[in-house]
């Protein structure tokens, strides 16, 4: 699938990362690159914040000026081009109105929104006020916007307990104005399947259908960097000329195989398998299920 994709493009597809540094490299711009690497993307990055980081948590936090951010996207995107973009850990108001800024300048297409919040371990990756920008200014730039149950609430202002309610909260933030919402429910104890088989649900909306995305629910403490990796994959697909239904779709497959064989790497929570999830993608024999 990815091969096909390069030949058809006749051109190297390039990726760009605004997110946070992770120094222990299982999320941030470190688990993007490898997602672009692997999925055939040329990557790039624009860092946020440097974070002092570990398979245990969130240690200390070095933002990045904005200005330095914003000089960081006007240098590969004056040079090298961007086929797509995904932002990941934006801290503050400013780095939000930074990106927006950039993304408007440059005409930046495919832009994935991951609206990053807290981390694995709890520490606070966003600001009230930064939130609050992204609303009003970056998601009516956004492709897509990815966010998990905790974040989905935060967008939205509602509650969500209940598949009826990932929905709800589906079309409220398509209202501030992205072209898709990507309600991920992993954080939902998960739907039993007749065979007895734990299922994780994922709310998909382009503001015309509403489509449920389910596969298998995994046990493991090790998921560290799965939105990212989401996000990034997602943005890699764009890149090499998928629809968004279809980049959606592969993009679920690629974290599913990651969780699945997902490495114990330190002693907290470890990463999702980068390699296992390309290797999925490449085999591209085993469909993700729409309801």
């Amino acid at each position: 699938m990815i091969a096909a994709a390069l030949t058809a493009r006749g051109a190297i597809p390039r990726a760009l990362t605004i997110a946070g540094s992770d120094s222990g490299g299982g999320a941030g711009i470190q688990a993007d690159l490898k997602v672009f690497t692997l999925l055939g993307v040329w990557g790039m990055s624009a860092v946020t914040a440097v974070t002092a980081q570990n398979s245990l948590g969130v240690l200390a936090i070095h933002e990045v000026p904005a200005g330095m951010l914003e000089r960081q996207i006007d240098a590969v995107v004056a040079d090298i081009g961007v086929d797509a973009s995904k932002t990941g850990m934006l801290p503050g108001p400013e780095h939000v109105r930074a990106v927006a800024r950039s993304a408007i300048r440059h005409a930046i297409p495919n832009l994935v929104v991951d609206p990053v919040m807290v981390a694995k371990g709890g520490a606070r990756l966003s600001s009230d006020a930064a939130q609050d920008v992204l609303r009003a200014e970056l998601l009516p730039l956004a492709t897509i916007v990815t966010p998990n149950l905790p974040e989905a609430e935060v967008l939205s202002g509602m509650k969500i307990e209940c598949l009826e309610a990932m929905k709800e909260a589906a079309v409220k933030i398509h209202e501030f104005g992205p072209k898709a919402v990507l309600v991920k429910g992993g954080h939902m104890l998960p739907v039993l399947c007749p065979d007895g088989t734990p299922t994780v649900i994922d709310v998909f909306f382009d503001g015309r259908d509403l489509v449920e995305m389910s596969g298998p629910k995994f046990h493991t403490k090790n998921s560290h960097g799965t939105g990212c990796s989401l996000s990034s994959a997602i943005a890699a697909c764009l890149a090499l000329g998928m629809t968004l239904y279809d980049a959606v779709l592969t993009a679920r497959r690629y974290v599913e195989a990651g969780i699945r064989d997902s490495l114990s790497l330190g002693a907290g929570h470890g990463p999702v398998n980068p390699w296992s999830g390309a290797k999925e993608v490449a085999s591209g024999d085993k469909p993700w299920r729409s309801a």
